[in-house]
């Protein structure tokens, strides 16, 4: 906790440590003007033992105390130049980011690379933290959860990357502030009434593939084998096929901004998000009205997601 309020009250004071606090564009690349290192406290602790040794190896002119208090201090130094190594030349290319509504934390996904194997660094956003290491020239994938609270676009917090690699002496570490936003779906309320639905005829009755024969047709060319019906086909000039489909009863949700007059605009965008989550759910075909889009009827994970990013952009 001390070192953190060391960072954050240099961060304030020095200008030079806050001058990648404005957004960048990917890719970023790490570099010696933008990585910083301290020792950490096992590493201030451990050169005052090194002082300690050192005193009393001059004082007593005892020489192998002397050189290990030099070869200690010396792999000390080199693990300072380890710890910075460990982070220069790092480069973020890209981040993708996964689909959440508003209170429940979004999955980033980072892409990073390096010319170099590199171990032992660690990622911050926020409170959350992940480990990794990097092969050389391969790209590694690294895994993070951010926290949303409302929807909307969210722009992504500094990323912290530091390490104290290889002996915990040295604390490395630099900050990302890419430019770039996450979009967050709206939180769906918790009840409500049902969705109007189109009328249940024909237009509307989707086919089903049932267990019972509902009628002979014409053999078409894909037709599997076993479905060909021998006997009848044998009275008649062409073969035909034992057809399984049956229709079903599938009504076709019509989810329209406009049949939720008298509520303000959160609480439509919450009940229209409830009717996408169930239509989606009961694996319904639905199309959605908004002012300014109209998305025509569909189904599936992408139909979803369309509508949903939709919602969450509204002002």
């Amino acid at each position: 906790m001390r070192l953190e309020r060391l960072q954050s009250w240099a961060e304030r004071r020095l200008p030079a440590l806050t001058r990648y606090r404005r957004h960048e564009s990917l890719p970023i690349e790490l570099h010696r003007r933008r990585i910083y290192i301290v020792p950490t406290g096992f590493g201030i602790g451990f050169s005052v033992l090194l002082m300690v040794m050192l005193a009393g190896a001059l004082n007593y002119a005892n020489n192998a105390a002397l050189l290990l208090t030099c070869l200690l201090g010396a792999a000390t130094s080199t693990s300072m130049l380890v710890a910075f190594r460990t982070l220069n030349g790092l480069r973020l290319s890209h981040i993708h980011a996964g689909h959440a509504v508003a209170g429940q934390p979004i999955e980033l996904t980072l892409t990073l690379d390096s010319t170099r194997t590199r171990s032992a660094i660690r990622l911050d956003v926020g409170k959350s933290s992940s480990a990794f290491a990097l092969d050389a020239d391969v790209a590694t994938y690294v895994k993070l959860a951010l926290p949303t609270i409302h929807r909307g676009w969210q722009p992504l917090p500094r990323l912290r990357l530091w390490s104290s690699w290889p002996l915990g002496m040295f604390r490395a570490w630099s900050w990302l502030y890419p430019d770039q936003s996450v979009l967050v779906w709206p939180q769906p309320e918790a009840a409500g009434p049902p969705p109007h639905a189109l009328t249940d005829d024909s237009r509307h009755m989707r086919l089903h593939q049932g267990d019972e024969l509902a009628a002979l047709r014409d053999y078409r060319a894909g037709d599997p084998r076993r479905h060909i019906a021998w006997k009848a086909s044998a009275h008649h000039h062409s073969l035909l096929v034992k057809d399984f489909e049956q229709p079903q009863n599938r009504p076709q949700w019509q989810l329209d901004w406009r049949q939720l007059p008298g509520l303000d605009n959160e609480t439509r965008i919450a009940r229209l998000a409830r009717w996408l989550t169930e239509a989606q759910a009961q694996r319904r075909h639905y199309s959605l009205w908004l002012p300014g889009t109209d998305i025509p009827a569909g189904s599936g994970p992408l139909h979803y997601a369309q509508c949903m990013s939709a919602l969450a952009q509204l002002p």
